[in-house]
């Protein structure tokens, strides 16, 4: 079980992105954060960014979360996730994600149809690839059959894959083709009574081991935590109108996206860590942690630093803080 952090910067335009999300990542590793994440939004590229930051920081997991697969082609994608595995030594996760309709109609000019589908083929396609170092694969929605080798030296060990998925299908879907899920909006309800037991299930029927649940959980260490939900609301109202995250917070008996942000004091952070814990996760990942302020944010990487040393395996040394003692409880 791992504590991690999804990493972006409010660099002006006079700085220099890549420069400062890295002094992040470095922060986020010196604190003891077991990993680092990037979305992926228009102005840089997840899975080379995570490549160069992962470089730079020693001993951190560095993650996409996630990429969309429409407009993409597994063939590529495998290159690009190869190319950060062997810059890394090994610490890359390509998290994948169907996106929505709205998004990727507009953005790309491309139909949103079938996405279960093309989920299944991408897939099949790229493990394919990344497994053999080639492939012969001919869908209905997508093709590739590299005529040259695919495999990169140093790309070892094969990338992990990981899916932006909530809903059945998708779930389905991931048990039985990827090596786990990066749910967003999933509180510790709807993981341990419908998402977790779905994909866990889905992947012992194909035959898989149990699958990773990294859960993204958007929260912050604030001594203002009104004006700090007030934010969420504004910031994430978002999601509220898309029906996947609709359903998925409804499932938490939630009724917008920003009443499932964890914002408060050291004690509500680390309570609701244990409870996606429990709920069935491996993983805890906290993004948004800005939406308090610069100060806050650092305060917050710092905070979940103690955690993660706390949820290290029997051996490692711990930290002595009175606040992870009390996490260890």
């Amino acid at each position: 079980m791992s504590i991690g952090v999804v990493l972006a910067t409010t660099a002006t335009r006079s700085g220099n992105y890549v420069d400062a999300v890295t002094r992040q990542a470095r922060e986020a590793a010196e604190a003891g954060l077991r990993s680092v994440w990037f979305g992926q939004p228009f102005g840089y590229d997840a899975a080379a960014l995570a490549g160069i930051v992962g470089r730079e920081v020693s001993g951190v997991e560095v993650g996409t979360s996630a990429i969309p697969i429409f407009g993409r082609h597994p063939l590529l994608v495998a290159g690009q996730a190869q190319t950060s595995q062997a810059a890394t030594h090994g610490r890359f996760h390509l998290g994948l994600a169907l996106g929505s309709k709205a998004f990727t109609e507009t953005a790309f000019g491309i139909p949103y149809e079938r996405p279960i589908a093309r989920l299944r083929e991408f897939l099949t396609a790229l493990r394919t690839l990344l497994e053999t170092g080639g492939a012969d694969f001919h869908g209905e929605l997508l093709s590739t059959a590299p005529t040259l080798p695919v495999g990169l030296p140093g790309a070892d060990p094969r990338v992990p894959l990981l899916i932006g998925a909530m809903g059945p299908q998708a779930l389905r879907v991931s048990g039985e083709l990827a090596d786990g899920i990066l749910p967003y909006l999933a509180g510790p309800r709807a993981l341990s009574e419908r998402i977790v037991p779905a994909v866990t299930s889905a992947a012992a029927e194909a035959g898989r081991p149990a699958p990773r649940i990294v859960a993204f959980v958007a929260g912050a260490l604030t001594s203002d935590p009104e004006s700090a939900q007030a934010a969420a609301v504004r910031q994430m109202a978002f999601y509220d109108r898309i029906p996947s995250y609709q359903r998925v917070i409804a499932l938490e008996g939630a009724e917008r996206a920003a009443d499932l942000a964890v914002i408060g004091d050291e004690d509500t952070l680390a309570a609701a860590v244990r409870r996606y814990f429990d709920a069935g996760a491996t993983d805890v990942v906290f993004t948004q942690t800005e939406i308090a302020g610069e100060t806050d944010r650092e305060r917050t990487v710092r905070f979940l630093g103690t955690l993660g040393r706390d949820r290290q395996p029997a051996g490692t040394p711990q930290a002595g803080s009175a606040d992870s003692k009390a996490f260890a409880q």
